[in-house]
Order: C-alpha cells, then sequence, then structure tokens
C-alpha cells in the first residue's frame, strides 16, 4: 500500500517544488505585459506590448544586450577551446597530479561566485590590470570552460579508442583522424557544452560584479534597476528577455545530449 502511496507524494513533492521555483519567474512574465505604469498593481489590470517597444528605444539597455552578447561569445569561443584542450589531454594520458588537474579544473564553478569573483579581482590588481571588458571576458571563462570539459569529457569516455587506432592504422595522420573520427564524435557535445557556456556567461552577475570595473552588463543593469520603482515595468521586460535567452540554450543543450544521459 506504501509502494502505491509513495510515487504520488513523490510527484506531488516534485511538481510543488517546480512551481515553488517558478513561481517569481511567472510573475515577472505576466507584469512585462501589464498596461498599468504602477509596479505592482494587482491583478494586471490588462494586456499591452508598449513596454516592449519602450525596452527597445532605451540606448542603455541596447548597449547593455550588446556587452553582454559580446562577452558571451568571446568567453564561449575561449572555454571552447580550453575546456576541449584540457579533456583530451585527461583522456587518455596517465601522470602524475591527473586527479589534482581534473579538480583544479571543477572548482571555478564549484566554488561560490564571490569567492572565485574575488579570487580574479585580487589577481588581476596583482598584475596591474585594470576591471574591464577584458578581465569580465577571463572571469566568465573560468567557470564556463567547467561546462565545455565535462560535456568533452564524459563524450570522449563513451568513444571507442580502437576508432582512433583504425584510423591510424589505415594510414590518416594525428589531424586527419581529429578532423574525420574524434570530431564527429564529439560535435553535439561541443555544441551543448557551448550553449551551456553561453547561457551560463550571458545571465552571470556576481563575478562580473567583481571584474566589470565601469562595464555594465545586462545582469548589473537589472541590479541597477531595483533602486527605481518606477521602471519595473521595462526592468521586467528585460528580465523576460534574460530568462528566454539563457532558457533557450539550456533547453538546446539537454535536447542534445538526452540520448548520452539516458544511457
Amino acid at each position: 500500500m506504501h509502494s502505491e502511496r509513495a510515487p504520488l507524494l513523490l510527484k506531488i513533492a516534485a511538481w510543488g517544488g517546480v512551481i515553488f521555483l517558478h513561481f517569481p519567474l511567472a510573475i515577472i512574465a505576466i507584469y512585462a505585459f501589464n498596461t498599468e505604469d504602477a509596479a505592482f498593481s494587482f491583478p494586471p489590470q490588462g494586456f499591452t506590448l508598449r513596454w516592449f517597444s519602450v525596452a527597445a528605444g532605451r540606448g542603455d539597455i541596447l548597449d547593455s544586450v550588446t556587452l553582454s552578447l559580446q562577452i558571451a561569445a568571446l568567453a564561449t569561443v575561449i572555454a571552447l577551446i580550453l575546456g576541449t584542450l584540457a579533456a583530451m589531454a585527461l583522456w587518455r594520458s596517465n601522470f602524475f597530479g591527473k586527479s589534482a588537474i581534473s579538480l583544479l579544473l571543477l572548482l571555478p564553478i564549484a566554488l561560490p561566485g564571490i569567492i572565485t569573483g574575488l579570487a580574479l579581482l585580487t589577481a588581476f590588481k596583482a598584475v596591474d590590470l585594470e576591471p574591464g571588458f577584458l578581465t569580465i571576458v577571463i572571469g566568465h571563462a573560468t567557470f564556463c570552460v567547467v561546462v565545455v570539459f565535462n560535456n568533452v569529457i564524459a563524450r570522449f569516455r563513451r568513444t571507442a579508442w580502437s576508432q582512433v587506432e583504425a584510423s591510424m592504422d589505415l594510414g590518416a595522420n594525428a589531424w586527419q583522424t581529429f578532423r574525420y573520427v574524434v570530431m564527429p564524435n564529439l560535435g553535439s557535445a561541443l555544441l551543448a557544452g557551448g550553449m551551456l557556456a553561453f547561457a551560463l556567461s550571458f545571465d552571470e552577475i556576481i563575478v562580473t560584479t567583481f571584474t566589470a570595473g565601469h562595464e555594465r552588463t545586462l545582469p548589473l543593469w537589472l541590479l541597477n534597476q531595483l533602486g527605481r520603482p518606477r521602471d519595473v515595468p521595462v526592468t521586467n521586460v528585460v528580465a523576460l528577455l534574460v530568462m528566454m535567452v539563457t532558457t533557450v540554450p539550456i533547453l538546446g543543450a539537454w535536447w542534445l545530449t538526452r540520448d548520452s544521459s539516458d544511457n
């Protein structure tokens, strides 16, 4: 009897957790279309797209969006290169300190963001590098590398080394083997890792706070808007945009890796 009730209770608990986590996001999405100028008039007074046009006409918003997209793109490219190279180095090679290197690669995303941000700021100050665009990219790349590394190393572990040996036995050199054998197996893992890295970088705020200097990314713009209640409708629109931009890559990465995760 308990075995019949347990699945139902678990389903109720799971759906309760999902609703609890997503209810605030739903409120933001609803109020992005509210016709009232008031910040939190309840219930919403109607439906309008006016705030989207207002947001599209704001130069400060467009500048922040452009900056966030540029940073996310560069951080993702760096993460793809370094994460893939690190995964290749740890795939088949056995050497002293291999486990320590694997742990160090995971630390930037495992540590609290405030620790990572403070450590990066201290390092930048030590080398006289002023916080700005470059430091934000470096900061984002440190934790984006982890996402790419995890996806690529997982795919490598499911790749038969015999395929590489067969390619080399048939006369292919190292580059040809990498291009025609290894890369096709890594395609979806690289794409999924890149999409996750882009999503993480686009909405990152804690590390960015320590490394931004005078630059203002979109998450920092949103944080600054908390002290301007008259702009709440526009802020809700921008927050909805951030949710959409970050959710689509995450769903895409899940879809690309769903078969491998089931196995």
